[in-house]
């Protein structure tokens, strides 16, 4: 096959699209996170500045048995048990969703994480984007985290770079703060009056803690379900305060952000709440979800002027009704802004690859803790065929 150049015909494709930072590209991007469900992948047209127009999404969820091989490889490293066959069912189900796709031009593949240790080990998500760039026919950008790390960095979170162009699509002035419910919490804090995402005081990003992961595991140990739908189970239940208290003395509130955590880092909630009846654990972990928001928000350099929430937990109204009630500004879904919830992540990563392409960078050091301004990632182009 030949080999495909993602900037050489994208004037020419898309009606002269270049926005105020030059030429832009459909980039499709791909998102499977800890909650474990499913990928998500989205196209955006970007430049790797601007989200000039928002495209089609597809999702391919994981069967249960699926879910139960990825979740035994979980805190796995390469070359372990059980991390091969997870890979890949990683690797199949991308090639199915990504295949949906038409006009694709360039593709971001996050991969799965299965283990995050900056500091230490490193990071890994399975997954080989060299084969999905020889499945499709397509360049892919993956790998995004490893180089970061590598130079001091956390490694997460990496959407900052997209909120921050997303802040101005929607025509924000203001500081605002984006947080992502998914197996584990993030914010990015956001002041769109600056010129570029990596400009001093323009963003400010961590993990916030355990948000979805805890609770969905719960459900599925104890009632066979992928999640507490409408947080009906933790509505019935009441908080266990001691089990709070003692999760809010965890030393990773105490760290300077910006910070990011395994999947896994906070175990010793999930043993606090065994003992408890399945209401009062699924509220007890849904309450730990929103304190760990509330603590992060203290980290702000200012106050916003809105949360806007993304993530499987802002479909959770105990988790959004909790924020609200303890955070002083408006919390609401990304969706009031015009914005998909279900797919930012994914279109994260095609705005990312863009970046990445462009030589760009996708972290700074007030997002991952990262020495310099770095694009990490690793671009593989499809191999020619005879």
């Amino acid at each position: 096959m030949a080999e495909k150049d993602p900037w050489k015909s994208a004037s020419a494709k898309h009606g002269d699209h270049k926005g105020d930072q030059g030429p832009a590209v459909w980039a499709l991007g791909t998102m499977s996170g800890t909650s474990l469900d499913g990928v998500d992948a989205a196209m955006v047209l970007t430049n790797g500045h601007e989200v000039l127009e928002f495209g089609p999404s597809a999702f391919r969820p994981y069967t249960p048995a699926e879910q139960a091989v990825l979740r035994a490889a979980l805190g796995r490293w390469p070359g372990e048990p059980g991390v091969a066959e997870a890979t890949e069912i990683v690797e199949t189900a991308h090639a199915e969703v990504m295949a949906r796709f038409d006009g694709v031009q360039i593709a971001g593949f996050h991969g799965q994480t299965l283990a995050h240790d900056p500091g230490g080990r490193g990071t890994h998500q399975a997954g080989n984007g060299q084969l999905l760039a020889d499945t499709l026919g397509l360049p892919v950008l993956w790998d995004f985290r490893t180089a970061d790390v590598q130079m001091g960095g956390q490694g997460a979170p990496l959407a900052p770079f997209y909120h921050f162009a997303l802040a101005r699509r929607i025509g924000a002035t203001a500081p605002v703060a984006f947080l992502n419910l998914g197996g584990v919490g993030n914010l990015t804090w956001v002041d769109p009056a600056l010129p570029h995402p990596q400009s001093e005081g323009a963003l400010l990003a961590f993990d916030t803690g355990p948000a979805n992961a805890p609770v969905n595991d719960l459900m599925q140990a104890r009632l066979g379900k992928s999640h507490d739908e409408g947080g009906a189970v933790a509505a019935k239940g009441r908080v266990k305060k001691p089990v709070l208290d003692q999760f809010l003395a965890h030393p990773y509130f105490l760290k300077m952000p910006p910070k990011s955590l395994d999947r896994d880092a906070f175990a010793g909630l999930v043993a606090a709440v065994r003992k408890l009846d399945t209401a009062a654990a699924a509220a007890t972990l849904t309450a730990a979800a929103v304190a760990a928001v509330v603590e992060g928000a203290k980290h702000f350099p200012r106050p916003v002027s809105r949360l806007l929430v993304t993530g499987g937990g802002r479909h959770n109204p105990v988790m959004m009704k909790g924020l609200a009630k303890r955070l002083g500004c408006p919390v609401d879904p990304v969706e009031a802004v015009g914005l998909d919830g279900d797919m930012l992540e994914a279109q994260a990563f095609a705005f990312l690859a863009v970046r990445v392409a462009k030589g760009l960078p996708t972290s700074c050091r007030t997002t991952t803790g990262v020495a310099a301004n770095i694009g990490g990632g690793t671009l593989s182009r499809p191999a020619l065929s005879d």
